[in-house]
């Protein structure tokens, strides 16, 4: 139905985006991204894409506001170039914690960034591990929201004859359905750390934990990291409680500051995450030899040729 896969990436994160070019054994196609001194962008592509499969690699994190409109603003370029079809793969989804009203007088931004993707002129979209599930009904278009479980599962699979008695821990009550999927897929006990955000500050305090984690190895579970402050916290409570070997594990490295500074402090045995989002050089030397990243090309980039050929996404999970 459509012409060949062409790849293009913005700012936020070329070397993943060359991967997933690697992983599918083409070239990512040339983009000029001005600028300008008014801080107005300006894109520009190099070849026409015409009645192509465009798919446009763009994570929004730091800057996330420059990093979106690049997005936006590539996708409407390739919709002015009458592109076949237009995909955003978009590792992570920024805003995607404002996702419901839960007081008054404040937006839904989540919904508002579906609707600008969709606008632009957006096709279909590809994610990952949506801060909540609800989000992929903001979009009216068709997509591919993946998750990292099973990379990270098989990961700390791999961990598991060096653990003692593992247990894994949840760092909010918000993400235990989440963390029972860790649980059962590496067939271990679970655990919740029970805390409460503090009106819309960004800091949440840890109150207690629900289970058992006196002398075993935790497995700290999230889907992202920010601050810094819940997981800080959650082994400050787990390591009260009896822990051995603390292991942190989440998808989205988001790591504003001063989250580096605070995992790197922190009396854990490794960090494991994903390439959702670049980390910069001084984080990553900050957190030293600790830091795991496991990366999610190969599987974008699996996804993108399914998608391409319309074969199934879910069979790669036997779903």
């Amino acid at each position: 139905m459509y012409g060949s896969i062409k790849l293009f990436t913005g700012t936020s994160f070329p070397a993943l985006a060359q991967h997933i070019a690697d992983y599918l054994g083409l070239a990512l196609e040339g983009v000029d991204i001005i600028e300008f001194p008014n801080e107005n962008l300006f894109v520009k592509l190099h070849r026409s894409v015409r009645g192509q499969d465009v798919f446009i690699i763009q994570t929004t994190a730091s800057p996330v506001h420059r990093n979106l409109m690049e997005l936006l603003i590539m996708i409407q370029t390739a919709r002015l170039d009458s592109a076949g079809r237009i995909t955003a793969v978009v590792p992570y989804l920024c805003y995607a914690r404002s996702d419901k009203k839960d007081q008054p007088r404040v937006p839904i931004t989540a919904r508002l960034i579906t609707d600008m993707i969709e606008v632009a002129g957006a096709d279909r979209y590809i994610t990952f591990d949506l801060h909540a599930g609800q989000i992929q009904g903001f979009f009216s278009i068709p997509g591919d929201v993946l998750t990292a479980f099973h990379l990270l599962v098989e990961y700390m699979q791999q961990k598991k004859p060096e653990l003692h008695d593992p247990v894994v821990v949840t760092a909010d009550l918000g993400f235990a359905k989440k963390g029972r999927n860790y649980a059962e897929a590496l067939h271990v006990p679970m655990a919740f750390i029970e805390k409460r955000r503090l009106g819309n500050q960004a800091r949440a305090e840890a109150l207690t934990i629900i289970g058992d984690v006196a002398d075993r190895d935790v497995i700290i579970v999230d889907d992202e990291v920010d601050t810094g402050g819940s997981m800080a916290q959650a082994v400050q409570i787990v390591r009260r409680h009896g822990a051995r070997q603390v292991y942190l594990v989440f998808v989205h490295p988001v790591l504003s500051s001063p989250a580096a500074e605070r995992l790197a402090a922190l009396d854990v045995q490794e960090i494991i995450t994903t390439d959702t989002i670049p980390i910069p050089p001084q984080k990553r030397a900050l957190l030293g030899d600790r830091l795991r990243v496991v990366s999610i090309a190969p599987l974008l980039g699996e996804v993108i040729r399914r998608a391409h050929e319309g074969i199934s996404v879910g069979a790669l999970f036997n779903e």
